[in-house]
């Protein structure tokens, strides 16, 4: 814990960044695989060629590297992928999909009936939104901007000639258009309420 009585988190996708914050006092590192949905947290090395390890793959790595606790982020969705993280030396899991369709999600409604539609992966790493490495499902937006993959740019430049895009096709509900976040294992959302899969999660760790 910091001097002022914070808790420093970091995020980390390879061994490299895990050594370079816990030389700095870090208190916990939340280690990102490459499964995980949204936005890459690589800040050393390529996001690709350094940042894309699988997560189970990156626990084992990490935990023989640094002394400091690790949470597991990336394609976990239920009781087996925890009991897998914590039996690889994670000490707890980081979960964003498995929340995103819940009822009492804030995400669009057009979101929610695509993470419930998918039956197995449809996810691709891209920086067609925001000029920055992302897994989202893949839509009509991100096929058409691979022939101008070339041409992309930087983040938040991206970022802000696709904002109005975006803001206007969630608005019509065209999912097609719009940067649906999510990582390789949505195919397990359910429309639970966040209290209902969290007991479930619990339910199921005991067996």
């Amino acid at each position: 814990m910091s001097g002022n009585g914070y808790i420093l988190i970091g995020t980390v996708t390879n061994v490299d960044e895990a050594e370079i914050l816990a030389s700095d006092n870090i208190d916990m590192l939340v280690a990102q695989g490459s499964e995980a949905g949204g936005h890459r947290g690589t800040f050393y090395g390529d996001p690709i060629e350094h940042g894309m390890i699988g997560i189970m793959s990156l626990i084992s790595q990490v935990v023989n590297h640094v002394n400091v606790p690790i949470v597991a982020a990336g394609g976990i969705m239920d009781a087996r992928g925890i009991k897998a993280a914590l039996g690889l030396g994670a000490t707890a899991v980081q979960m964003g999909t498995a929340f995103l369709s819940c009822r009492e999600s804030g995400a669009n409604k057009v979101y929610k009936e695509c993470l419930l539609d998918i039956s197995s992966d449809t996810t691709v790493i891209t920086k067609a939104f925001t000029g920055r490495f992302a897994r989202c499902i893949f839509n009509e937006f991100i096929k058409y901007m691979k022939k101008y993959k070339p041409n992309i740019l930087d983040f938040p430049i991206q970022h802000c000639f696709t904002k109005q895009l975006r803001k206007a096709a969630e608005q019509q509900g065209e999912w097609e258009y719009m940067a649906l976040y999510a990582g390789q294992s949505a195919h397990l959302c359910t429309n639970l309420s966040a209290a209902k899969l969290l007991e479930k999660i619990i339910k199921d760790l005991q067996y």
